[in-house]
């Protein structure tokens, strides 16, 4: 089993900066949550975009759309950040044979305490075992692109 990872940025990959007290977006993160997580498949990790999900562009879903349907591998993972997620997962429905799983964090994967590393192990799961599609693997649940919501208000996904 091959599972192609591709990093558009978010959450998953911030860091602080303490003499700006902000967050910016930092190196790919889903590298060293694999090798952590002793995973025993083939993968590779492709960072394709660098940006805070709120500043993801339909020019960027397609580029990334376009990956996908040019590439020959039929299984992915997607780091993604959380604001706009259910909007890329809209975005790249419809590929015949392709399973694609969006996932990210909540708070970033460098903190101890974090959500990415729980995130992206479902996320892996669900690239084995799902049929083809798109799904969004969050808040301990797998929903369908086009069934979820981020609830701000309650810092989760939920069904619509």
């Amino acid at each position: 089993m091959f599972i192609r990872f591709v990093t558009t940025g978010g959450t998953i990959d911030k860091i602080y900066f303490d003499e700006l007290s902000q967050f910016e977006i930092g190196e790919a993160q889903v590298q060293h949550i694999l090798v952590e997580g002793l995973v025993d498949f083939d993968y590779d990790v492709v960072p394709l975009m660098h940006k805070d999900s709120l500043e993801i562009t339909d020019e960027d879903r397609a580029r990334l759309r376009s990956f996908i349907e040019g590439d020959d591998a039929n299984r992915y993972v997607i780091t993604h950040g959380t604001d706009t997620m259910p909007e890329t997962a809209a975005a790249l429905e419809g590929m015949d044979g392709k399973t694609i799983v969006l996932t990210g964090a909540l708070t970033p994967a460098r903190f101890k305490s974090t959500d990415a590393m729980f995130n992206v192990g479902m996320a892996v799961a669900v690239a084995q075992v799902a049929a083809p599609g798109v799904y969004i693997a969050m808040s301990g649940q797998v929903f369908a692109a086009g069934e979820v919501r981020k609830n701000r208000s309650e810092n989760r996904f939920e069904k619509l």
